[in-house]
Order: structure tokens, then C-alpha cells, then sequence
């Protein structure tokens, strides 16, 4: 499914094309007595430009906010379970979602953080909530909060009608708490010859299976069935981290990918979710020599413009795994965390930390002020942020 985004939203100028028509010059007294000269003919009239579509709500607020309000709407903070959010996250920086780590049990305790990010933040820029909830041993939301779910592997295992009734039950969930963004499903299909020594994904069953047109069944029954509670849902982790050792959260080794190029078949699944109509991507942070030798996924055009917009058709939105506590990113300066990822062409970095979401918003502003090709960058991912919200219910006509 592709979608329509905010590329450049400020009003063309309308121009107006005037036809002059050169009446004949008048013959010489006398000449056609009859009057049988033909009669010039009336000027035509060009018909009139059908009516211009009235800007979405998205478009009028991304027409409204400062340099600092576009460049928070490119940080996504991690809260913690049994933390509150740093009142700073939204009044000063303006982050333009928060996500969910660690268990949360209580729905109370959920639907306090809600309440208070809609209290924190500008009445009419509220920000995106997003958690992981994927089943099995990936469940941010558990007890009270949320009913337990199998893992991916398992799901695989029974087909596309279980990953349905599994991701309805996750979308019911998540929209009962205000939950707009799902940060599932996996769409990595793991390497057999690793399985289980697959660190990221094998080892932890998040993973549909081995084969891409099996996983690709899974991913689409997975991402239908969350549009359908409204909740959106996120591919990730692209181009894939089946084919590496190690966990990219806790290794910075091992997380070279060797195999996976632009036409490699373990793609599949997550054209099928881009194609099911998926609203996000999660970038991977692993390498892949086959796309752009020695640059994380996240950070490289490659990956991002010619593979997954390019090739692909994704025109949705790009967005980072965690750039904040992440071993794989952590000799990447604070700043060229966020600067790397617009550079390439994606559109939100996600921090685990909180204390760097200054820092990173920071960045993004300064950079959005070096031209107008990285001001015109900014402005088109917050356009992306803002249709989300939008298509979520967030924003007022």
C-alpha cells in the first residue's frame, strides 16, 4: 500500500496565462461590400483549475511549528517501568513519541504515563505512544495490561490465521491504553544454518521462520491485523538480522551480515508487510557489506533510499532501533546518531535514554539550520511524523 507523505507543504504561487488575440487590420474602403469576410473568431477561455484540495490538519500544523518543535517530532523516548516521563521530554525538547521499556504490569500504571504525555505536551502536538509487544518473551505490557501471547515462532508454526488472532488480541490491548504504535512484527527471517545461535532473533523465538514466503504470510496477517484495532504497525528489523551471531543491543561484534544484498530473497517478508500496508520500518543497526561497507543500516542511504524507498516502494516511516544505550552505535558521536539517520534519507531516531533527548534534538535543529536541502530533510520526516498522528487521531481538524 503506498501512502501519501508531506513533502513540501508550503502553497505554490498560481499563475495566470493571458492570451492576447491581434484583431486583422481593416481592409481599404470599398473591399467586401457584402460584408462576406469571415468573422474573427471570440478568444477562447482556458477552463478553470478545478478547486485545490484543503490542507490536511498535519500539513496546517507542520506549516505552524518553530525549528525546535519540527526537530523534536525526530525523538522517541524510552520510558522506563515505573518512571515518569522527564517533564523536559515534551515541554522543552518536544519529542514526537515515547516508548514503553522494561514490563509494565498495571494498567493503571500505563494509563498514568498516557495522561501525562497528553498533559506535558503542547495541546495540539501531542506525542505518538509506542511499545514492543510482540509475544512470547518480548512483552513490554503483561499482567493486568495486557494478555499474554505466544511467541513468533510458535505462531509461524500454526500459520497465518494464529499470527491473526494472536495480533488482534496485541491491537486490542494496545488501543485500550492509548497505544498507537505497535513495535512489531518482526520480519526477520532467520538464517537455518544458525537458528537458535541467531542471537538477535533465533535465540529468542521472535522470528516467524526460515522461509521468506512463510515469514511474509506471517508479517502481513500480523500487520492487517493490527490496522485493523488502529494500531500501526512497525517491520523491523530491515534489511533483516537473521543472518547475524549477536544482538546488536549488547554486542558492537558479530553483527556483520555478509549474505544480504538488494535482490536477496530473504526481502520477501518485508515486501509483503510494506505491501499489507505497514505504517513503519525499524532500521537494523547490524552492517551489510552488500548494500554499504562499515555503516550501520540505519545510517546508510544505501540501505534506506535505494533499497527500502527505492526498490521497495516504502514511503512510510523510517525509523531507528535504540540509538541511546545500544553497544552497536555507542562509538557513534550523540549527535551523528540523529544527523546520519536524515542523511540517509530515515526519519526518527528512538533513545532508551531520556537524558540524551536534548542532545539529540539539539542536533537535529542545528543541522536543519546548515541549508535548505537539511531544513527541507527535517521537515519532510516531521511531515511523516504528523500524517501518523493524524491517521492515529491525534491531531484536531
Amino acid at each position: 500500500m503506498r501512502r501519501r507523505h508531506l513533502l513540501g507543504l508550503a502553497p505554490a504561487a498560481a499563475l495566470a496565462a493571458c492570451t492576447v488575440v491581434q484583431e486583422p487590420a481593416p481592409g481599404a474602403p470599398g473591399d467586401d461590400p457584402a460584408g462576406t469576410s469571415p468573422v474573427p473568431e471570440a478568444p477562447t477561455t482556458a477552463a478553470p483549475a478545478p478547486p485545490a484540495e484543503p490542507p490536511s490538519a498535519a500539513e496546517r500544523l507542520l506549516a505552524e511549528l518553530s525549528p525546535r518543535e519540527l526537530a523534536g517530532q525526530l525523538v522517541w523516548v524510552g520510558i522506563a517501568a515505573g518512571t515518569e516521563i522527564p517533564p523536559e521530554t515534551l515541554t522543552d525538547h518536544h519529542a514526537g513519541g515515547l516508548f514503553l521499556l522494561q514490563v509494565w504490569e498495571s494498567p493503571e500504571q500505563v494509563d498514568a504515563v498516557v495522561t501525562a504525555a497528553r498533559e506535558l505536551a503542547r495541546p495540539e502536538l501531542p506525542p505518538l505512544i509506542a511499545v514492543d509487544q510482540e509475544g512470547g518473551q518480548v512483552r513490554m505490557l503483561r499482567g493486568d495490561a495486557a494478555r499474554s501471547t505466544p511467541s513468533a515462532e510458535e505462531l509461524g508454526e500454526q500459520g497465518p490465521d494464529a499470527v491473526t488472532a494472536a495480533y488482534t488480541d496485541i491491537g486490542q490491548d494496545l488501543a485500550a491504553r492509548g497505544i498507537q504504535v505497535a513495535l512489531a512484527p518482526v520480519a526477520d527471517v532467520v538464517d537455518p544454518e544458525l537458528g537458535g545461535d541467531n542471537g538477535p532473533v533465533g535465540a529468542l523465538e521472535r522470528g516467524f521462520g526460515t522461509d521468506p514466503a512463510q515469514v511474509g504470510d506471517c508479517v502481513a496477517a500480523a500487520t492487517e491485523a493490527l490496522a485493523a484495532q488502529g494500531v500501526a504497525a512497525t517491520l523491523k528489523h530491515f534489511p533483516g538480522l537473521g543472518r547475524v551471531e549477536e544482538n546488536t543491543d549488547f554486542s558492537a561484534d558479530g553483527i556483520e551480515d555478509e549474505q544480504t544484498g538488494p535482490t536477496d530473497p530473504f526481502l520477501a517478508s518485508f515486501r509483503a508487510g510494506i505491501e499489507a500496508g505497514a505504517a513503519l520500518v525499524m532500521m537494523s543497526s547490524a552492517i551489510y557489506p552488500r548494500l554499504e561497507a562499515e555503516v550501520p543500516a540505519m545510517f546508510s542511504a544505501a540501505a534506506i533510499g535505494d533499497l527500502l524507498r527505492g526498490r521497495l516502494g516504502f514511503e512510510g516511516l523510517v525509523i531507528t532501533d535504540d540509538v541511546g544505550t545500544a553497544e552497536a552505535v555507542a562509538a557513534v558521536p550523540v549527535p551523528e546518531r540523529a544527523t546520519r539517520l536524515l542523511d540517509a534519507g530515515g526519519d526518527v531516531v528512538l533513545t532508551a535514554d531520556p537524558a540524551l533527548t536534548g542532545e539529540l534534538v539539539d542536533a537535529i535543529e542545528a543541522w536543519a539550520g546548515r541549508g535548505a536541502e537539511q531544513e527541507q530533510r527535517v521537515r519532510e520526516s516531521a511531515g511523516r511524523v504528523l500524517a501518523l498522528k493524524e491517521r492515529a487521531g491525534l491531531l484536531a481538524d
